[in-house]
């Protein structure tokens, strides 16, 4: 079944001069692991397309069950240098959550279905 990652995870974003980091959390072990197959710097980048104009790097923190990416060139020339509404990259996250992933059902049971806009 494919989903948008916004009905199973979570996710924050931040930012450090014309740098994006976005973290994103998996609900369940077997969630977390589908991430860490689907959820690559590879299509993470395919996603933002000329939004990120650096390179895409991931990080993996199976403990928080949380993959950490971080996206240069991201924001226009950052803050102070940025025509972009979000110019500090918060809604990111949100941005990534529209991702889509392929999830066999049997991994969505018991887990609770976010249901977001858009």
């Amino acid at each position: 079944m494919r989903i948008r990652l916004a009905e199973v995870a979570q996710a924050r974003s931040g930012d450090k001069g014309d740098t994006a980091d976005i973290s994103l959390f998996a609900p369940t072990d077997a969630l977390y692991q589908l991430f860490c197959q689907q959820v690559t710097a590879e299509r993470v980048k395919a996603h933002f397309g000329s939004w990120c104009r650096g390179r895409v790097r991931r990080y993996e923190l199976p403990t928080l069950r949380a993959l950490k990416f971080v996206l240069e060139g991201a924001l226009g020339g950052g803050a102070p240098a940025s025509l972009r509404l979000d110019n500090l990259g918060k809604s990111l996250a949100s941005a990534l959550l529209r991702l889509e992933v392929d999830v066999p059902e049997e991994l969505l049971l018991g887990v609770p279905r976010l249901r977001y806009p858009g």
